[in-house]
């Protein structure tokens, strides 16, 4: 076990180390806030809201414009926010995010200025908390804490994509008011629960000089080491084009333009396409997230707990596994949907399925069979000091200095001679690959293009028993 610890905590210290030759490379780095994005590697996010508790399945269309007849339905009993903390952990979570605002505009907070809240319920005597019970917990489980803002639609007050309905006079007094609102909610939420890890406007927070509200700098003025997500001017990382949980490859860092999604990006017909696999000739660093919900099986795609529901929905285990291997394994950050239900807990299913998804990320990928590092150096060899069977690698670029490969291969000397067993472009923060079984005792990486001098700080080799 100490050997371990002691080969994760060398590998990330020597990918989070800025290298001295770091001359000749011009291309976009990744910002202090970013690098914790990248480090993290898998994250949660708990969906939560009045609907939890109407009895009935969710429907988005109707939810975004049908207001809850009452919101005393709020009555989570046995609300246990250490118990979703502590499930996402022992997944391998780093960050976790809840839905304080979404739909229906209700917030799980004691909101000065949105009468929509936990004050008005009798819950906890109209006392409660949620988003405080959740930053606690993160805090003392040791997950950075993020917040989820909804403001595109609001079902109560007859906000759709962000747009009050009507055209007179009274619908755009209506607009600025709710413009407003959302400014000052922001600064409730980044005021008041410390340092964040990421404040996520789902759906973005539009144009300020439009329909939507100016939250950018708000943001940076409270928060300003949290990543920031998003509006038409800034994006810190963007989403990877699907909610399959996995990213296509190659999956670069380096993108276009400074947001995801604007006014400028979403008629071109490649968008999709570009959100999924990045611009290696890009000038701006918006690395990739993949989602998915965990109750995302045999044709649910479940972001809040439903009523009559059962484990069936739980991906199995070697579907988390293989959208593990096309995130993270593809340099993009991995973010799981989580469903407290109406008790206030995660189902016990998904936290026994959570636990298991951990061990085996830690069965396949803590121990290598060796691993080695290297500076400036196109061939990298390294040696198991016996023959072994392998079928897995890992790379890592320290990204302190940017994306610099452009193609390698791996190599295993069999039989005296270096016989290819995969090759690559991107690598990034980590690129996790598997290739056909093969017994040897010497491995090679071998840089075929590169924008600079490379800067590998992990390679290894792992055999993974299925």
């Amino acid at each position: 076990m100490k050997k371990t610890l002691l080969t994760v905590l060398t590998a990330l210290a020597l990918c989070t180390a800025v290298q001295a030759r770091d001359t000749n490379y011009d291309g976009p780095k990744p910002a202090p806030h970013q690098l914790k994005w990248h480090e993290a590697e898998m994250g949660v996010v708990f969906h939560y809201d009045l609907h939890v508790f109407d009895g009935q399945i969710y429907g988005q269309g109707s939810n975004r414009i049908n207001p809850i007849e009452d919101y005393n339905i709020f009555n989570p009993e046995h609300l246990d926010t250490d118990q979703w903390v502590q499930a996402a952990k022992a997944a391998g979570a780093k960050f976790a995010i809840l839905t304080a605002t979404h739909e229906t505009g209700f917030g799980l907070w004691q909101s000065d200025v949105n009468p929509y809240c936990l004050k008005a319920v009798k819950w906890r005597d109209g006392k409660g908390d949620v988003v405080r019970g959740f930053v606690n917990s993160c805090r003392k489980y040791g997950l950075q804490p993020g917040i989820y803002i909804g403001i595109r639609w609001n079902s109560l007050l007859g906000i759709h994509n962000f747009k009050a309905e009507g055209e007179d006079e009274f619908a755009r007094n209506r607009q600025e008011w709710y413009k407003r609102l959302c400014e000052k909610m922001v600064t409730e939420l980044c005021t008041r629960y410390g340092d964040l890890f990421m404040i996520w406007f789902d759906g973005g927070a539009d144009d300020p000089k439009g329909l939507g509200p100016d939250v950018e700098p708000i943001v940076n003025k409270y928060q300003p080491e949290c990543l920031f997500y998003h509006n038409v001017n800034r994006a810190d990382l963007r989403w990877g084009g699907s909610e399959s949980g996995t990213v296509g490859y190659p999956c670069w860092s380096s993108f276009p333009y400074p947001y995801s999604h604007s006014n400028a990006t979403e008629s071109a017909a490649d968008h999709n396409k570009l959100l999924t696999h990045g611009d290696s000739n890009g000038k701006f660093w918006v690395p990739a997230m993949a989602d998915a919900p965990l109750r995302g099986y045999n044709g649910r795609h479940e972001w809040f707990w439903e009523p009559g529901d059962d484990d069936k929905a739980v991906y199995p285990l070697n579907d988390l596994m293989d959208m593990y291997e096309k995130s993270v394994g593809r340099n993009a950050t991995l973010m799981i949907g989580l469903t407290p239900n109406p008790d206030g807990v995660i189902p016990q299913g998904d936290v026994t399925r959570l636990q298991e998804w951990g061990a085996e990320i830690k069965r396949r990928f803590s121990q290598p069979l060796a691993e080695t590092s290297g500076q400036g150096k196109k061939k990298l060899t390294l040696t198991t000091g016996k023959v072994e069977t392998a079928n897995y690698y890992m790379i890592q670029e320290d990204i302190t200095g940017g994306e610099r490969i452009r193609a390698y291969r791996v190599e295993a000397l069999t039989n005296g001679k270096w016989t290819t067993v995969a090759k690559g472009t991107a690598v990034g923060h980590k690129r996790i690959e598997s290739f056909p079984a093969v017994n040897a005792k010497s491995f090679r990486l071998v840089i075929e293009q590169c924008t600079a001098e490379p800067l590998v700080c992990n390679f290894s080799i792992f055999h993974v028993a299925q």
